[in-house]
């Protein structure tokens, strides 16, 4: 997963041509998101705090140092809902430039299954949804792009560009 986009041009909110060079792009954080999948179902939170407060995502959060993207999820997982994820595999790259300089490489797991019985934590209120009934409404604009594609399997890296909320432009990738 080495692509990376030529630069583009996109129409900001306020309707002013931008350009935006992903060959420039600086990572500020790496994060992870853990999709928990178990009988047609998967695990989502209602986000409490941070980056994407009052959205409906998976748990995740930033890598520590020292510290691999898997660890990470397992980590994040564990202290967002109390599950311990198990089998887990990496199933996409999001990359992340936001209209203020903030950039993020989110790595994107599923695991087929999960030690524990999920909780409410400062972080997040977890619950299962059947994965047809997915609320992309209350999610970041980003997820009905990759989301379904990761839930039948497939790998893919993808590029997006933020104004705050505001999804402006993506580009994504299978990969096999």
């Amino acid at each position: 997963m080495n692509f990376i986009p030529d630069p583009v041009k996109f129409f900001d909110t306020q309707n002013a041509e931008r350009a935006h060079d992903w060959r420039a792009w600086s990572i500020t954080d790496h994060a992870v998101l853990t999709f928990v999948l178990q009988n047609n179902r998967v695990l989502l939170i209602h986000k409490k705090r941070g980056l994407g407060k009052g959205k409906i995502n998976a748990p995740g959060g930033r890598v520590e140092p020292n510290e691999t993207p898997l660890q990470a999820a397992i980590r994040e997982t564990q202290e967002e809902v109390g599950l311990t994820p198990t089998h887990l595999e990496q199933r996409a790259i999001l990359n992340f430039a936001f209209t203020d300089g903030y950039g993020l490489k989110c790595h994107v797991f599923v695991a087929s299954n999960a030690e524990g019985t999920p909780h409410e934590t400062d972080e997040a209120l977890p619950f299962w949804c059947d994965i047809p009934e997915i609320p992309y409404g209350r999610m970041w604009a980003d997820d009905r792009v990759w989301l379904p594609l990761m839930l039948e399997g497939k790998c893919l890296e993808a590029w997006f560009i933020f104004d705050n909320d505001t999804a402006l432009w993506h580009q994504l990738t299978l990969n096999p």
